[in-house]
Formats: structure tokens, C-alpha cells, sequence
């Protein structure tokens, strides 16, 4: 009896060792503690198509026609989370005062500007959206029907922090 008890303990031991290393930690509140999410170069090409296709799904659960990414969209949403990263503030001002709507005309975007997202976190894409679709204003943006086209970038720190921008147009 005590050495299937010592092969039971043993074998215990063993399995717990056989962990992946991803444990969940928590905090003295008993919730889970934030962990970073680190962009690498495989993720880079696929966090687009994941937010487009959560957000698409999304606009159809209410009716909404689907949003195709547009590239001059794209290329004001990465101006500003850059230049959100240098100001260490997330806001919908530049560093040089301009407005949502100057940056998506700097780019030569002749649609109609719907609205912008932004974001300062070190949760995925999928997380920040998430966030958004819980605020109404934000959510407003996503889900404006007259939408039809949007851009979507970020820009990552050293530290790991992500700076998110979505906008959106027609």
C-alpha cells in the first residue's frame, strides 16, 4: 500500500511538472493580473484581419452592412498611434493640435470621416474591442450603418503598452 502511495505522490509531481508555464496569476483581489501582449511578426500580419472579421461579424449581428479596411484610413490611424505613444497620452488631439479629421485629410482621404476609436492598453486587439463595444460612444463608431470603410492601426512600446487607433468612414 505505501508504495502505491509513493507512486501516486510521484506521479503527482511529475505531471505538475509537465505544466505549461502559462499559469494564470492573480492578484491579492483574487482577480486575474494583466499580462502583456506582445505583437510579434507573425501577429502582425494576422491582428488586422482578426479585428476586421470581430468587427464585421459584429455589424451583421445588427444589420449592418460589412467594412472593407481602406489603406489611407490605415495610414492616418498609424500616424496617431504613433504620436499618441510620443505625447504618453491617449487622446484624439496630435501633437501638432490636428483633429481626426485633419489627419484623415493629410492622407487625401476624400470619404466622410465617421469617428475614431483610441486606446492605451496592453490587451489584444480583441480585448479592445471588446472595451469599446462597452462604451456607447465607441460602440457608435463601430456600428454607425453609414460606415463603410475603416482603418486600423497601433503602434508598440519597449514596455509592451499598445496604443490602438481605429477610424472610420464613408
Amino acid at each position: 500500500m505505501k508504495a502505491l502511495s509513493v507512486i501516486v505522490i510521484c506521479s503527482s509531481f511529475a505531471l505538475a511538472a509537465c505544466g505549461t508555464g502559462n499559469q494564470i496569476r492573480v492578484g491579492a483581489d483574487g482577480r486575474p493580473l494583466s499580462q502583456v501582449y506582445t505583437i510579434n511578426s507573425a501577429q502582425e500580419a494576422k491582428i488586422p484581419f482578426r479585428l476586421l472579421d470581430s468587427v464585421n461579424a459584429l455589424r451583421a449581428a445588427k444589420g449592418a452592412v460589412p467594412l472593407q479596411y481602406n489603406a489611407q484610413l490605415n495610414a492616418a490611424a498609424a500616424t496617431h498611434s504613433r504620436d499618441m505613444s510620443v505625447q504618453n497620452r491617449p487622446w484624439h488631439f496630435g501633437s501638432d493640435g490636428s483633429s481626426p479629421l485633419d489627419r484623415v485629410r493629410r492622407v487625401g482621404y476624400t470619404g466622410h470621416l465617421i469617428g475614431e476609436n483610441i486606446s492605451e492598453t496592453f490587451e489584444t486587439e480583441l480585448e479592445t474591442l471588446s472595451a469599446w463595444m462597452a462604451e456607447p460612444s465607441t460602440r457608435e463608431v463601430i456600428m454607425d450603418p453609414k460606415a463603410t470603410e475603416v482603418g486600423f492601426a497601433w503602434f508598440q512600446e519597449q514596455n509592451g503598452k499598445i496604443w490602438w487607433t481605429m477610424v472610420t468612414g464613408t
